[in-house]
């Protein structure tokens, strides 16, 4: 699973990040985790085709997380999109997708249906598995947990070719689950794919929070990810807007990290008020203090997780 980083900034642009939109990708398939504004200017400078977008995972109605959308799908359509865009968000992301859509004169040429989740249910997008939870901000708002499925176990080329099964075909049968069967020398022989396959290989886990304040239903939402993407608004000095607010400090980021047991962690959707000077540092220094497997990307960054 590969990771783009668009923007990674929180409420509004700074000169070195945009506010937040994230690409997902996973083989052919590409997921885009909000998308603020500016969000279609950043995918110039990825690797990411905006016409090879699946879905768009909104975790709230917020601004900085959903102004990027309707000047991406207008761009889209005037390129000549056919294929559906999801839209996928908490409730009331259909009707301030609609009231998005009737700003502009502009006639949308392909469908972007929504889906409304609640928290707890999940949905499909081409093969990933999409799970949410609550997140706790200031207006409803949701995490999402994307994963893989899970792959069939390594192929022993070896013990095939010992049990007698001929190279082609009935390897991909095996490969695929299938059990086959062999006349060898007029004996009947069947074969299990569990006798040439390893143990199934998990499928990789990532985990975007959106704005939220820590809380024990985020560890417990978050557990053994592989990736963490958690948002870092404040330092410690900011503790107590950072809880009025909604949000999350880059040291408490750090606290879910650690409890829920995942791989690495990183930081994003922090204030503009530290763009300047380097404060990033002072953040993702605080954070590694409490989950030394801390990250905090830049703009434009890219980032391949594997198991």
């Amino acid at each position: 699973m590969k990771l783009r980083f668009l923007g990674t900034g929180g409420s509004w642009p700074s000169k070195r990040r945009n506010p937040v939109s994230i690409a997902l990708s996973s083989g052919p398939t590409t997921l885009l985790l909000d998308c603020g504004e500016g969000t279609q200017r950043q995918l110039l400078y990825s690797s990411v085709s905006p016409m090879r977008i699946r879905a768009v995972l909104v975790t709230h109605l917020h601004g900085d997380h959903i102004l990027g959308l309707p000047g991406l799908v207008q761009t889209m359509s005037l390129n000549g999109r056919e294929d559906e865009l999801r839209i996928i968000g908490p409730h009331g992301t259909a009707r301030s997708w609609e009231a998005a859509l009737s700003v502009c004169a502009f006639k949308c040429g392909f469908d972007t249906p929504v889906t409304e989740l609640s928290p707890g249910e999940g949905t499909e997008v081409d093969g990933l598995i999409v799970g949410s939870c609550q997140a706790s901000h200031s207006v409803p708002a949701l995490a999402y947990r994307v994963h893989e499925k899970d792959r069939p176990g390594r192929f022993d080329v070896e013990f095939a070719r010992a049990l007698g099964v001929p190279e082609g075909r009935l390897w991909g049968e095996l490969q695929r689950g299938r059990t086959i069967e062999l006349d060898l020398e007029g004996t009947r022989s069947v074969i299990a794919p569990s006798q040439v396959l390893g143990p199934p290989r998990k499928g990789v886990c990532i985990v975007y929070t959106g704005d939220t304040s820590p809380s024990p239903e985020m560890v417990r939402f978050s557990s053994e990810a592989d990736l963490l993407i958690h948002e870092a608004t404040y330092g410690d000095e900011y503790e107590a807007q950072a809880v009025e607010f909604g949000h999350s400090t880059a040291r408490a980021a750090a606290g879910v990290a650690l409890r829920a047991a995942v791989r690495q962690l990183a930081l994003v959707h922090t204030s503009p008020r530290y763009s300047k000077d380097d404060g990033h540092l002072k953040l993702l220094a605080e954070a590694k203090e409490v989950f030394p497997h801390t990250i905090m990307p830049e703009d434009g960054e890219e980032l391949e997780v594997i198991r």
